[in-house]
C-alpha cells in the first residue's frame, strides 16, 4: 500500500523520526530519575552506555570486518569525547532536577545546533526556521524564568550538557553523509562505554536487579532514540527537524506529574504551548515547501 503523499516526503518522515526521539528522551529521563534513587548518575551513565552497546552488537556482526575497516574512527572518537561530557552532565542534571525543568534547560540544544547548522554545516536556514527556533527558546525562558530560582550544580550541568550536545548533533549530521544510522549508534556506544566506566568506578555500588532492569530499558530506549535521530538527519537538514524536539516538553511534564507528583505551574504550560506551536508550524511549513519543490521538479 503506497504511503500518503505527505508521509512520502523525506522532511515529514524526518519530523516523525524526531518526534519518536522526543518520546524516547522522555522515557530516558524517567528511568534516570528512578535509578538515581539508588545509584550515582555517573554509574547510571555507564550502565546505560554498556547496555546500549550490547543491544547493538548484532549489528556489529552484520556489519562484518570488511565494512568495519572503512569506519571513520577519528570522527567517532571525536563524537564520543564530546558525548562523554554531554552524557555525564545530562545524567547528573536529570537525576536531581524536576523532569520538566531539566528538559526545558536541555532545550537550548536546538537553538545552538540551528546556529551551528548554518555556520558549520553551511545549511540554508530559512527565516521561518529561525523564527520557530527563537519562539521555542522564548518558551523555554518562560518556563525557566531566569532569576526565578537559584542556580545550582545540577542546573549548570544541564546547561553544559545542552551546549556540548549541540556539537554532538552537528557531528551526527556530518556522519550521516557517509555512515548508516545503525553504524552511528553502534560505534558511539562502543567508544562511549569504556569512557564512562572511568568516572563510574569512583562511585561504584552494586546495583539491584531493579536498577539493572532500568539500565537494560535505558540501553534499549537510548539506542532506539539515537537511531531515530540519525534516521531523521539522513532525511532532512538538522535545522529543519530540530524544532520538533520541543514537543518533548508536554510529554515530560505529564510523566513527571504522574510519576513524582511534580505539578508544573502555569508558566510551564504557557512555555510548552509556545514551544509545541513553533514546532508544529515549522514542520507544516517545511512539508509544504517540500511538496512545492516536488511539484516543480515533476513539471
Amino acid at each position: 500500500m503506497p504511503l500518503p503523499a505527505a508521509l512520502a516526503l523525506p522532511v515529514v518522515r524526518a519530523c516523525l523520526w524526531t518526534a519518536a526521539t522526543s518520546l524516547t528522551s522522555a522515557a530516558m529521563t524517567l528511568f534516570v530519575r528512578l535509578a538515581a534513587t539508588e545509584l550515582h548518575p555517573f554509574q547510571i551513565s555507564f550502565l546505560r552506555c554498556t547496555f546500549g552497546a550490547l543491544f547493538m552488537l548484532p549489528w556489529l556482526w552484520h556489519l562484518g570486518w570488511h565494512e568495519m575497516r572503512k569506519v571513520n574512527v577519528r570522527m567517532y572518537l571525536f563524537r564520543a569525547a564530546i558525548a562523554f561530557v554531554s552524557t555525564l552532565t545530562w545524567f547528573y542534571g536529570a537525576s536531581y532536577l524536576p523532569m520538566a525543568e531539566s528538559t526545558a534547560l536541555n532545550f537550548t540544544t536546538p537553538l545552538f545546533a540551528t546556529v551551528g547548522a548554518a555556520l558549520v554545516l553551511k545549511e540554508t536556514v530559512r527565516i521561518r526556521r529561525w523564527t520557530a527556533t527563537v519562539l521555542g527558546f522564548i518558551g523555554v525562558l518562560i518556563i525557566v524564568r531566569p532569576g526565578g530560582h537559584p542556580i545550582d550544580v545540577a542546573t549548570i550541568a544541564m546547561i553544559v550538557s545542552a551546549i556540548t550536545a549541540c556539537f554532538s548533533v552537528l557531528i551526527i549530521k556530518a556522519l550521516t553523509r557517509t555512515e548508516s544510522a545503525q553504524s552511528i549508534v553502534l560505534f558511539t556506544f562502543l567508544f562511549l562505554a569504556p569512557m564512562t566506566l572511568v568516572p563510574a568506578l569512583f562511585v561504584w555500588q552494586t546495583p539491584s536487579w531493579y536498577v539493572l532492569g532500568l539500565a537494560v530499558s535505558m540501553g534499549i530506549v537510548g539506542s532506539f532514540g539515537n537511531y531515530c535521530t540519525a534516521r531523521a538527519f539522513t532525511l532532512a537538514d538538522a535545522s529543519a527537524v530540530l524544532p520538533i524536539e520541543y514537543l518533548r516538553m508536554p510529554v515530560v511534564a505529564l510523566v513527571g506529574f504522574a510519576a513524582f507528583g511534580e505539578a508544573p505551574d502555569v508558566y510551564v504550560w504557557i512555555g510548552a504551548a509556545i514551544i509545541a506551536g513553533s514546532a508544529v508550524y515549522i514542520a507544516h511549513r517545511e512539508a509544504k515547501l517540500a511538496q512545492q519543490a516536488s511539484r516543480t521538479r515533476r513539471s
